[in-house]
């Protein structure tokens, strides 16, 4: 009689599990620094809306005859941050990759941090002559390094 059994040997499977670590052992840090290259590109297109949308506002009031920007107590609205200016307001969280606000905010600035990979970068918004939006570096090397990724 013929024994024709189809099954897979121990070595095949043993070998098949160690290549499969191997590529997981590759693939995971990849997958880790691609998440938060898409806070970071997310974080970059918000603070591009932001800022267009001051812009837009200031327009807006220029033509009805008021000279200054938009107030930091006026930038966000029930809806949620940033209502003021934007179309869509966004919704505050202290997740990764969301924006939260300080709760500071005054007719003259409001503070707000971006949060990426469990680091805050501190973005504030001065009324002034200019109607400035952008991040403070701070002291936190991490920080820092968001802080020009977002800007830039």
């Amino acid at each position: 009689m013929l024994n024709n059994k189809k099954a897979f040997t121990m070595i095949e499977l043993i070998f098949v599990i160690v290549v499969l670590g191997i590529l997981s052992a590759i693939a995971i840090p990849k997958f880790a620094a691609t998440r938060v290259d898409a806070q970071i590109t997310k974080g970059r297109a918000d603070v591009s809306s932001i800022r267009s949308g001051i812009i837009t506002e200031r327009q807006a009031r220029l033509i009805t005859g008021d000279p200054l920007y938009i107030s930091g107590k006026n930038l966000n609205t029930a809806g949620g941050l940033f209502g003021g200016v934007l179309t869509y307001p966004i919704t505050s969280s202290t997740a990764d990759g969301h924006w939260s606000t300080t709760g500071t905010d005054s007719n003259a600035t409001a503070t707000y941090n971006y949060r990426i990979n469990a680091t805050d970068v501190l973005f504030t918004y001065t009324r002034g002559p200019n109607g400035i939006f952008t991040c403070t570096a701070g002291t936190a090397n991490q920080a820092q390094k968001y802080c020009g990724n977002l800007i830039h």
